[in-house]
């Protein structure tokens, strides 16, 4: 239990430290995210050795607060952890010019606390709680340097794009604890037919907004405005992994028909954020919309009724994905910009960068014997092995080789530009955060059997699934290299570089419609309150002192009233106190003492008894005798 609460206050109280004491943030940040990590890694351990914990505190009647360490929540919360880590050394010299690093660093920090608690939530209020503390915090990430042009926008839309859709998972989750009686996640599980079909579907619902799946994957790609840190954590493991970890925890519940859904979902989005990446011309922006995509590959695994596959695709993908960021903040720290031609040949300057960014590129793509190459093998054969292969084989194979084309793409445009002398200052500390991560990138797979073992899982045979991925991540690969975009998709390149917008695209269905009804309700509490000034001018106050005067009284005339029902709230306080509730005491401590009284009698001593009876006859005789004498 103590591991369980050290994960989430660590970072909790460094992100608190350094907004209040605003000074050595990183010296702060690394402590607090260092204690949390090390806690993490001590509890995958204790879970992985029997030794699950729960922590339970006091929430809502009948509905306690639950923290819980299971193998799987353990998994979420060493990934998170580890992730955080590397991008917060890596910030350390990403953010060392700027004036705001405390505020940088503290919202991180509070950031990684809520996802931890996210992660390892054992009933759906903590989590619904931490589910909106990520939502704000990545907000407040996403829109850090608000002062640029644009920045704001984006921060607003991957706001409103992402709180519509958790209304799915607020539904979602009223129906689950409203069928179950209970609001604890592993007995809501047990919920079949009806109800867990519909909210399996709501939960899909919430779970498109935060994994950016079609059609609500625009905001992310959006969301590249913020610091190039924030990108690599929000993308890898923590505000976009929600989604996936969201389906793959409620994955035991999901009727044929909900995973169907879900698996088409994840399908559809592998290949249209597929080919939006392939169109591009920004290369943070491509890596967004891969995120997609591969969230949208973890969701087909789900479907295919294989969650730990997802959960293989989500660890190896946390790895590459903070790397292939990490990396692309290098490139625009050296060029001021992440624009395809400004970062044409921005790998020759920098040969170890992109040396980590190729191997995490090609480990994507699912090249052996990357980390890539194991989950995506495990999805493809999840998918042959589904109901509905015959809908989700091809979704994931095409998933794969556009992963593949559009990573040879952005291979090619790095090393195929002419090298400029670079700055060394800060390259140490991200060099430093983004080696570990490059390097279970590569290694990862080899704890893929281990962590199946320990989570008590098993794959459907991938002999077929092996070559038909490997041949896929080739052909993307061959096809990315050797051919342009505007070769490769012909007339469909000016629909995927807007996004597959058709109609106005979701911009059109949320984001103006939100906006307006936002104005609509400003312009209303507007006239409201100029009806209420016309009011009081047309009694008799129309100058504006007047009005200030009236609006005085009016204020003076409320606090008299809310005294006057203070007193008369505190009258009856102790009218019932030392009235009623003295009367009603009074009687029962009467009561009780003359119980008392009367159980002196019942000593149990037979002799006793005998001469309180003998005296209770005499008694009896003597009033019948003396009756005659009144009557």
């Amino acid at each position: 239990m103590t591991l369980l609460a050290l994960i989430i206050a660590a970072p909790l109280l460094a992100g608190l430290a350094v907004l209040a004491l605003r000074r050595a943030p990183e010296a702060i940040a690394l402590t607090g995210i260092g204690i949390g990590f090390a806690a993490a890694l001590a509890l995958l351990a204790g879970t992985f050795g029997g030794n699950a914990a729960q922590l339970v505190l006091s929430g809502l009647p009948r509905m306690p607060l639950i923290l819980s360490a299971e193998p799987l929540t353990a998994v979420f919360s060493a990934l998170v952890a580890t992730v955080a880590f590397g991008v917060l050394v890596y910030a350390a010299g990403y953010m060392r010019a700027d004036p705001d690093r405390p505020r940088f660093f503290g919202t991180v920090l509070l950031f990684v606390a809520a996802m931890q608690a996210l992660v390892l939530a054992g009933d759906w209020i903590t989590l619904l709680a931490a589910w909106e503390l990520i939502g704000f915090s990545s907000y407040l990430l996403i829109g850090f340097w608000h002062g640029r042009a644009g920045v704001p926008a984006a921060a607003t839309r991957a706001f409103l794009y992402t709180r519509s859709a958790d209304l799915g998972l607020y539904l979602g989750i009223f129906v689950l604890i409203g069928w179950a009686g209970t609001s604890e996640i592993q007995a809501t599980l047990a919920i079949t037919g009806t109800p867990a079909l519909v909210a399996g579907l709501l939960l899909l619902v919430g779970a498109m907004g935060k994994s950016a799946q079609v059609p609500l994957q625009d905001w992310l790609q959006r969301a590249m405005a913020g610091p190039t840190p924030v990108s690599a954590l929000l993308h890898s493991a923590t505000l976009v992994a929600a989604g996936a970890i969201l389906l793959i925890r409620v994955a035991p519940m999901l009727p044929a028909g909900a995973l169907l859904a879900v698996g088409l979902v994840g399908g559809v989005t592998a290949v249209v954020a597929g080919l939006i990446a392939l169109a591009e011309r920004d290369l943070k922006r491509l890596l967004a919309a891969s995120t997609s995509s591969q969230y949208g590959l973890m969701l087909l695994a789900v479907g295919a009724g294989v969650p730990v596959a997802a959960l293989l695709h989500l660890i190896a993908h946390a790895a590459i994905k903070s790397t292939l960021f990490l990396g692309a903040g290098v490139f625009q720290h050296d060029r001021d910009s992440t624009y395809m031609d400004a970062v044409a040949g921005a790998g020759r300057a920098r040969p170890l960068v992109f040396a980590a960014f190729a191997l995490a590129a090609l480990a994507l793509a699912g090249i052996p014997p990357l980390a890539g190459f194991f989950s995506k093998d495990a999805i493809i054969a999840a998918a042959l092995a589904a109901p509905g292969a015959a809908w989700l084989v091809p979704l994931a194979l095409a998933g794969t080789v556009l992963t593949g084309t559009y990573m040879a793409r952005a291979l090619r445009v790095l090393w195929g530009g002419a090298a400029r002398p670079v700055s060394g200052k800060g390259i140490g500390w991200m060099g430093a955060g983004m080696a570990p991560l490059a390097a279970l990138a590569v290694g990862l797979g080899a704890a893929f059997a281990p962590l199946e073992h320990g989570l008590g899982a098993e794959l459907p045979p991938e002999g077929t699934a092996m070559i038909l991925g490997l041949a896929a991540a080739l052909v993307g690969l061959a096809l990315g290299w050797f051919l342009g975009p505007a070769r490769l998709l012909g007339p469909m390149l000016p629909l995927a570089q807007s996004g597959f917008a058709l109609a106005g695209g979701m911009d059109a269905l949320i984001l103006r419609p939100a906006l307006a009804t936002a104005a609509a309700c400003e312009r209303f509490e507007q006239r409201l309150l100029a009806a209420q000034l016309g009011l009081v001018r047309a009694v008799g106050f129309g100058s504006a002192s007047g009005v200030e005067r009236a609006e005085q009284r009016i204020h003076a005339g409320t606090l008299a009233f809310g005294r006057l029902n203070l007193r008369l709230g505190d009258r009856a306080e102790d009218t019932d106190k030392n009235g009623i509730d003295g009367l009603i005491f009074g009687l029962v401590h009467r009561t009780v003492a003359a119980g008392r009284r009367l159980r002196l009698l019942q000593s149990g001593l037979i002799h006793r008894e005998l001469a309180l009876t003998v005296m209770g006859i005499a008694l009896i005789v003597v009033l019948l005798l003396a009756a005659p004498l009144y009557s």
